[in-house]
Parts: C-alpha cells; structure tokens; sequence
C-alpha cells in the first residue's frame, strides 16, 4: 500500500472533533475537512498558531533515533518492543503493527508533545519528524495546511 494511502487510511477517523479555526480572512477553517483548508504559502508558519500541530503524526524508527526518543542500537529491536516501551512512556498512542508506523501522543487539547504552549513553535524542531519536515508537500491535502492566524 501507498504511503500516502496509510496516511489517508489512519488520519480520516482520527480528524474528527477538531474545534473550527477563523483565519484572517474569516474563512472557517475545519480541521475535519480539509477542502475548508488554505492553499499553502512559505510565510505563513510565522503567523500561524501551528495548526498543523494539532494533526496525528506518524514516525518511524529513524525518526525516533533522530528524536532521540530510542538509542541507534535499538533500530533492530522488534518494533513491538519499541512501541510497548515509548507507549508506557506516553510518548506515543498509537501503533500501527503491520506497517510498523508509531503515532506520537498529543497533549488533552490535541496539541504535539513537543509543542511549546507559549510561543506555539516546536520544541524539537532541528530533530522533527519526517511527517513534519514534509507537511503540507505530503499530508491530507498536499499543498494545503489548516492555517489559523495567532492571537
């Protein structure tokens, strides 16, 4: 199966609840539905409330080395074993067997944990994940991000 096919396949279910986000130009912006989405352009991280770290985030092996989430001599350890010991972490919440995909945990809000609450920028940018370095290029709707301006 296509990458972007699991993505699709994982993300659809777990969209929903999402609150609407209002951007500057009062456009609704529904996490839900990504056609309420606005088309992506460079500048608008800088003024964004890092909605899109709000979205489920799939890593794989070399992204938690890279995280620092598990050591380099742990990439060959059954990929069952990883994710029993980051889920009790609580560092992940999901964890997809067949594919050996882990989800990160969010925050009760549905923020990233490596989300900084105050400035609404990341953490771990330097070791982000690939999902994230990719987004929007790849994701629901390539191209597009559920951009809400900040405060």
């Amino acid at each position: 199966m296509h990458l972007l096919s699991q993505f699709s396949e994982y993300f659809s279910p777990h969209l929903t609840g999402f609150k609407q986000m209002n951007t500057p130009t009062t456009r609704s912006i529904d996490l839900d539905r990504i056609e309420t989405w606005t088309k992506y352009r460079k500048t608008l991280c800088t003024t964004c409330q890092a909605s899109c770290c709000r979205l489920p985030v799939e890593v794989w092996t070399e992204d938690l080395i890279r995280m620092e989430l598990i050591d380099p001599f742990e990439k060959n350890d059954p990929p069952k074993q990883i994710a029993k010991k980051l889920r009790k972490a609580g560092i992940i919440d999901h964890f997809n067997y067949k594919n050996a995909i882990f989800f990160l945990a969010r925050r009760a809000n549905d923020d990233c944990l490596y989300l900084d609450e105050t400035t609404r920028r990341c953490t771990i940018y330097d070791k982000r994940p690939q999902t994230c370095r990719n987004h929007p290029q790849i994701g629901p709707r390539a191209g597009y991000c559920a951009y809400q301006q900040q405060d």
